[in-house]
C-alpha cells in the first residue's frame, strides 16, 4: 500500500512518530510531507527529532512535483496527523494553496482513504462545520482522543491507542493495543 503522512503543526507529534514506527517501508510505500509549522513543534515535542525509518520518501509541502498532487497517481491513504484546525479548514473548503492541501483534495475528490486525526480541544462551530464538510466529502476522522480500558502506563501508551485506530482503519494489522474484550492469549 502507499501511505502518505502529512504532520501538521497542530501539538501531538508523539502520534506521528508512533504511526510511522508501526509502518514498515519493507511493505507498504512511505511517504512524509511536514506542513511549515511542523518542524517547529517537532523540535518542542520531540527533542530527538522526527525519526524516519529507511526507505521511508519526504516530499516538502511546497513542490507541487509530488506525485499526489495528481488525481492520476493518488496513493492508496492519507492520513494527517494530527491535523491542525486550520489545515481541517483548508481542506474543508478546498484551498490547494500546497503540495499537502493538495494531496488532501486529490484524495477526495478520487474517492481514496483521507484519514485526518484532529488535536483541538475546544471546538468551535466552525471546526464543527468544517467536520461536517468533510465527512460528508468521505474523509474519515478519527480526534485524538485517547482510551483507557487497556490501562495505559505511559504516554507512548496513551498515543498508541489512537494509532492502533488509525491503523486499523489503514487496514494495517498491528500489535498496538489490546483489543475490546479480547480473550488472553
Amino acid at each position: 500500500m502507499r501511505i502518505l503522512v502529512a504532520i501538521t503543526g497542530a501539538s501531538g507529534s508523539l502520534y506521528a512518530q508512533r504511526l510511522l514506527d508501526q509502518l514498515d517501508p519493507a511493505v507498504h510505500e512511505v511517504h512524509v510531507m511536514l506542513s511549515p509549522y511542523a518542524p517547529q513543534v517537532v523540535a518542542e515535542e520531540l527533542p530527538g527529532g522526527l525519526v524516519l525509518q529507511d526507505g521511508v520518501t519526504t516530499h516538502g509541502h511546497r513542490s507541487m512535483n509530488v506525485p499526489f498532487a495528481s488525481g492520476s497517481n493518488p496513493p492508496d491513504a492519507m492520513v494527517v496527523i494530527p491535523c491542525s484546525m486550520g489545515t481541517m479548514g483548508r481542506i474543508a473548503h478546498g484551498l490547494s494553496s500546497d503540495a499537502m492541501l493538495r494531496c488532501a483534495d486529490v484524495m477526495l475528490k478520487e474517492r481514496r482513504k483521507l484519514i485526518m486525526v484532529p488535536r483541538e480541544t475546544p471546538l468551535s462551530l466552525v471546526h464543527v462545520r468544517n467536520f461536517e464538510l468533510l465527512l460528508m466529502a468521505g474523509a474519515t476522522l478519527i480526534p485524538a482522543n485517547p482510551s483507557y480500558y487497556t490501562r495505559p502506563a505511559t504516554v507512548r501508551d496513551v498515543v498508541d491507542t489512537v494509532v492502533a485506530r488509525v491503523l486499523d482503519h489503514l487496514g494495517v494489522q498491528h500489535r498496538l493495543v489490546a483489543r475490546w474484550r479480547d480473550e488472553p492469549e
